[in-house]
């Protein structure tokens, strides 16, 4: 039997498609548990992914797609039977292993986690990558001391899947939340998922010639990066943490010192969702179930088509993407 899957594929002359295709299940790659994908994301990896930017895809053709919610079909792996409601993240899948852009993937079972108690496969992809990396920030932070009551706590590209999530999360966890965006736009939205400040992205954009600046903040995720991270290093209260997931706007951080390090003891945490092992999964995945306002969530939602995808791969890469889009692959 066939299924549905959007296939990327590069021809001789460098051009990278994406289309649906049907397929069998013969050329699904390697591995112990086959899952029937129910539900999965659109990240700005898949936006890569889709457009054959970044290197991320290596052999082709390919199935994007970094993350999935589904039902287990099949497994020779004693943790997962028939019937079972799992989620995936990370592990390069969509990447190098074929992802979640089809009704069906093959995966290993070290890779799933069980469906947390509380969430639906929709929901599940509505926190996605995304939302698994912005909860493993909080918990960073939370590990460095962050406490609500002391202050706001930045989340830069807040408008995005991280920043969404984190700013959400925060809130309800009873933390200030300044949330950065470039699109006037989305200031409403930001102040319903609980910011309570709105900074314009245009004052934390350019580097700032001095070592340290005025202590603003009690705490930071940032998802961006490049010139903004070395600006906000600059503005962390005294022995307070950045949790920096992700590189949006460069690896290279201008006007980065030593500074806000040595003179305000300031920690950069790096948050890595990709390999994250077995036990912080399951407690990332636990917190989200616990900790995430579902009301909040559904204003994050835009539902969406497999057939939309080959549209939307440009549009997340352009920054015309809003909260988290959830992808029905059988829709």
């Amino acid at each position: 039997m066939t299924f549905n899957a959007l296939i990327v594929d590069k021809a001789e002359d460098g051009r990278v498609s994406a289309a649906i295709e049907p397929i069998t299940e013969d050329r699904l790659p390697e591995g112990n548990v086959t899952v029937a994908v129910e539900y999965s994301t659109l990240n700005y990896k898949d936006g890569l992914c889709l457009t054959g930017k970044g290197g991320l895809v290596r052999n082709y053709p390919h199935v994007p797609g970094i993350d999935f919610a589904g039902t287990v079909e099949a497994s020779s792996d004693d943790r997962y039977k028939p019937g079972d409601k799992v989620v995936l993240t990370g592990w390069r899948v969509g990447e190098v292993h074929w992802g979640g852009y089809a009704q069906k993937a093959r995966v290993k079972g070290d890779w799933l986690v069980p469906l947390p108690d509380g969430l639906t496969p929709r929901q599940a992809m509505a926190v996605g990558t995304a939302g698994f990396t912005a909860m493993l920030a909080v918990i960073a932070l939370e590990a460095h001391g962050t406490v609500p009551g002391e202050g706001e706590v930045l989340v830069t590209g807040a408008a995005g899947g991280v920043g969404s999530v984190a700013t959400a999360i925060l809130a309800k966890l009873g933390h200030g939340v300044a949330a950065v965006t470039g699109r006037p736009e989305t200031a409403d939205y930001l102040t319903g998922l609980g910011a309570t400040t709105i900074v314009p992205r245009e004052e934390l954009a350019e580097a700032s010639p001095r070592p340290l600046e005025s202590e603003r903040w009690s705490g930071c995720v940032d998802a961006v990066g490049g010139t903004m991270l070395g600006r906000v290093l600059k503005q962390m209260q005294y022995g307070r943490a950045v949790a920096a997931v992700g590189l949006a706007g460069g690896a290279a951080v201008e006007g980065f010192t030593v500074v806000p390090f040595l003179l305000r003891g300031v920690s950069l945490l790096g948050i890595d969702s990709v390999m994250c092992p077995a036990a912080p999964r399951l407690e990332a995945w636990r917190r989200v179930a616990a900790d995430l306002p579902l009301d909040r969530l559904e204003a994050m939602i835009e539902d969406r088509k497999l057939s939309d995808l080959p549209a939307l791969g440009p549009a997340i890469l352009k920054g015309q993407v809003k909260g988290r889009v959830v992808i029905d692959v059988n829709g």
